[in-house]
């Protein structure tokens, strides 16, 4: 715990064998009291090396449901935990879980309410790797989302990001995509709600096992992320009436 707050670090987990206990291995349990992986239908042995590492709660999907469907579940069971700081960490070992404490720390002091892993921020994300036709695309996203949506973040792609028990009962994460633009949508909510967003420096390495989307996937993401920008602008606007809005106030 941290002064009194229950902390849970939430694994969304596919085809994470490989790089799962050493991940896992880096979370500091002196500070994290429960940690949730979900699988989600792995065709590896996911289960079987998160069950031998002692990970306490696996959740288990019997088919596929999306990145986005993944992290429904945990944050579902994050919440019947009682989690008052959440943190979504990917298991692929592209993001170090050394940056726990930090992002706890400025949760847990109420200095921000959600706080992102930037890769950007820095030089990380070319210098541990990162494909130079994703670190463009990373830069022009992020700019139009930043006009779009009226904020300013380094990166809103991170798959690094905690945050406190509020946020979570506020924003309704239910109603978003089950793909990969469900980060975005999360975003999103979040700034229309009026949450503060702090961002941490956050190194990042590409390597074989880390997972990673192929760029036709990739061009459905991004496209994705435009609809998302806009449909904040419009729901800003009063032009457009869409549930993902409908906070839980």
């Amino acid at each position: 715990m941290y002064k009194g707050k229950k902390v849970i670090v939430v694994l969304p987990a596919y085809n994470a064998a490989l790089t799962l206990e050493k991940t896992y291995q880096e979370i500091p349990r002196d500070l994290v009291d429960e940690v949730i992986l979900c699988d989600d239908a792995s065709k590896d042995n996911t289960v079987d090396v998160a069950r031998n590492i002692g990970i306490p709660h696996i959740l288990m999907h019997e088919s596929n449901k999306g990145y986005g469907g993944n992290q429904k579940s945990l944050y579902r069971k994050a919440l019947e935990l009682k989690g008052d700081i959440v943190i979504m960490l990917h298991p692929d070992y592209q993001y170090t879980p050394k940056l726990i404490p930090s992002m706890v720390n400025i949760i847990g002091e109420e200095l921000y309410p959600v706080v992102l892993g930037s890769r950007i921020l820095g030089k990380g994300a070319l210098a541990g790797g990162m494909p130079m036709y994703k670190y463009i695309a990373n830069r022009l996203l992020t700019m139009t989302q930043n006009f779009l949506v009226g904020y300013k973040l380094s990166e809103y792609h991170t798959g690094f990001r905690s945050f406190n028990r509020q946020v979570l009962e506020t924003i309704p994460f239910e109603e978003n995509s089950d793909d990969f633009v469900f980060d975005n949508e999360m975003l999103s909510q979040v700034i229309y709600a009026g949450f503060h967003i702090g961002e941490v420096t956050c190194p990042t390495k590409y390597f074989k096992e880390a997972s990673s989307i192929n760029l036709q996937r990739s061009i459905k993401y991004g496209l994705g992320v435009l609809r998302v920008s806009f449909g904040h602008l419009f729901q800003k606007w009063g032009l457009a009436r869409l549930k993902r809005y409908q906070l839980n106030r």
